[in-house]
């Protein structure tokens, strides 16, 4: 574990330094800097359980930092008070009722009749609303304490996929009040917080940045266009396999409602293309700026180029009329595994300009999804006389 770095600068071009460093550096000097005396002497009330001295040496310590520094200080407290508050945890609990709720209307619908449906797709609706407006106070928090843009590191990148997927959700449900947008969009908003929740377990979500990511301007381009592909790619794999799962296990996937969900996947593939597009492009500049070439071949530029080709080749078989509706839902599906592996496959290599985030313990997981995902595309083949509804392709 590092030792933190609790000793503050004197100047406000100094740096924070570890308490060992400092002490070594005032002795050398022949000085005493004020949070070494304290944080000193909270070490020898601590040793000697001196709880009235480590409180008072505490408080000392804090005044002093509240006098030099208050604008770090108010910042410190609101962090202290995000972490509490626990605010993705409080929009991952929303999410999960969203998502029971739709489904539950569901179920109403063909055994309660639709009014009792359309009221419980109506509270479902208001519940993902209100996950979407907590998730958005958090990810406007994260920015603020970190003073960057919403995507950094792995963790954020996954905060952040599934709050662009439930807010284009709230508005695809607006265009189509089927409830499609609301079971997809609250699967993508609550999955993607537990890989955070999961990813936030190895430590700080708000370290450092690397020198070579310390861009504010490209994070804000490249990374959140690329991220914002990752999300558009997810959402219509999400709503596909709404459609292939509704379509042979229930009878709610009328010819109407077949032609709405396609149109949902359709039109989130076009924006798909265009941001992974964009993104992969403002990637190669980046890449020119900071390693001095616009591609590499690196695993996270390829997995980049598979998002956009998967897309580009979703566009392409439905405008030559290769495929239609089960065709989509199932090639909009395989984006999924494709966006998988370009997002969290690439890091488990080890290689690779692109592998900050390393790691090697969620390969079960991984590969379980991708196995998931499989098997509904193998709902798109399955026989017609196992759907109990109607089918136009």
């Amino acid at each position: 574990m590092q030792e933190p770095f609790a000793v503050p600068p004197l100047s406000p071009d100094g740096q924070w330094r570890p308490f060992h460093d400092a002490f070594l550096d005032e002795q050398d000097a022949g000085a005493t800097h004020p949070s070494v005396t304290f944080l000193a002497s909270m070490m020898t009330a601590a040793s000697e359980r001196d709880a009235e001295g480590f409180n008072t040496n505490v408080a000392s310590y804090t005044g002093l930092l509240d006098e030099s520094m208050p604008g770090v200080m108010r910042r410190m407290r609101l962090e202290v008070l995000f972490n509490r508050a626990s605010l993705f945890t409080g929009a991952m609990a929303v999410y999960v009722l969203a998502f029971v709720g739709v489904c539950l209307s569901f179920v109403a619908r063909s055994r309660a009749g639709s009014g009792a449906a359309e009221r419980i797709r109506t509270g479902s609706f208001a519940l993902l609303i209100a996950a979407v407006l907590v998730h958005t106070i958090a990810v406007a928090l994260r920015m603020y304490l970190q003073g960057r843009p919403p995507v950094t590191n792995l963790y954020s990148s996954a905060v952040f996929v599934g709050w662009a997927a439930a807010v284009a959700g709230v508005f695809m449900e607006r265009l189509y009040p089927l409830g499609v947008a609301i079971l997809g969009s609250a699967t993508i908003g609550a999955g993607t917080l537990i890989v955070a929740h999961n990813l936030g377990n190895d430590g700080d979500t708000m370290q450092m940045m690397q020198a070579v990511l310390d861009s504010n301007f490209w994070l804000a381009t490249h990374v959140i266009t690329i991220t914002l592909g990752y999300s558009a790619t997810f959402l219509a794999g999400a709503l596909a396999a709404v459609y292939l799962l509704g379509r042979v296990f229930t009878r709610a996937v009328t010819p109407e409602r077949e032609r709405a969900i396609i149109r949902m996947v359709y039109g989130v593939v076009c924006f798909a293309m265009l941001l992974s597009f964009v993104g992969t492009v403002l990637g190669g500049i980046w890449a020119d700026q900071s390693w001095g070439r616009f591609w590499g071949w690196d695993p996270k530029e390829n997995g980049a180029a598979l998002v956009v080709l998967i897309n580009a080749t979703i566009l392409h078989a439905r405008w030559g009329g290769l495929v239609r509706a089960r065709g989509i839902a199932a090639l909009a599906v395989a984006g999924n595994i494709v966006t998988v592996w370009s997002w969290f496959g690439t890091n488990m290599l080890g290689v690779g300009l692109h592998a900050y985030g390393f790691m090697d313990s969620a390969s079960f997981w991984l590969a379980a999804f991708v196995a998931s995902q499989f098997l509904l595309m193998g709902l798109a083949s399955a026989p017609n006389r196992l759907s109990k509804g109607m089918e136009s392709a």
